[in-house]
This record gives structure tokens, sequence and C-alpha cells, in this order.
């Protein structure tokens, strides 16, 4: 029989930030609220703030899903590239919560980003 080991929200925000840590902000974040189960800043980015709008964004994009009707089409991540930030939302748990990771593109590499994020993602069940 194969075990599942889920970790809380708290733990999975401390296993990021110590593969990552120049981050600029990490939060878990509960879709249907908008709030952040666990979130760690290293900047001015407020990832409570964050949080709120980036499940917004989250949403539209699961709405425009529906609109197109892709059908077996879910949310893998969505990445928003800023000017000195990379935004990465992370969907897990069925699209229920997300992982949003803010870095800049000088200090983290977006493929290693995305690797610590998804192995957290997969224990955040």
């Amino acid at each position: 029989m194969a075990y599942s080991t889920t970790i809380p929200a708290g733990q999975a925000v401390q296993n990021i930030l110590n593969d990552l840590p120049a981050l600029l902000a990490v939060a878990v974040v509960d879709i249907s609220s908008g709030m952040s189960l666990a979130s760690h800043t290293n900047s001015s980015i407020n990832p409570d703030t964050a949080a709120a709008y980036n499940t917004e964004v989250v949403k539209q994009k699961q709405k425009a899903i529906n609109a197109l009707k892709l059908q077996g089409e879910a949310i893998d991540d969505i990445l928003i590239t800023l000017t000195n930030q990379l935004h990465l939302l992370k969907l897990v748990n069925d699209g229920k919560k997300f992982i949003h990771l803010a870095v800049n593109p000088r200090d983290t590499n977006l493929a290693i980003a995305r690797e610590v994020v998804r192995a957290q993602a997969e224990l955040l069940k």
C-alpha cells in the first residue's frame, strides 16, 4: 500500500525558503477565500495582498478555460514576467490552492524555481 505524505502550508513555505533563500516572496493561498495560509517575504512585496489579487488571476483564467470549452484541461501554473521579477503561480490540490513565488530573475533560475515549487506542490495536498 502506498502512503501519501502531506505537509502543512507553513512547512511548504519554509522548504521553499530553504531552497531559494534569495526569493522575493512566497505564499500558499486558498483560492476560495483568496487568503494566504502561510507566507514569507524578503522584499517590499506584501504576500497577503498579492495572494488576493493573484487569486483573481487564477479564477479568471479558470473562467476562460471554461468559456473556451477546453475539456480535460487544467491550469498547471501561470508565469507572470515583470521587468525585474518573475511571479510563478503553481496550482495545487485540484485547483483549490496555489503557491505564489516571486523571484528576481538575476538571482534565481526559472527552471530551478519551477522545480522547487513543483516538489512542494506534490507534498502540499
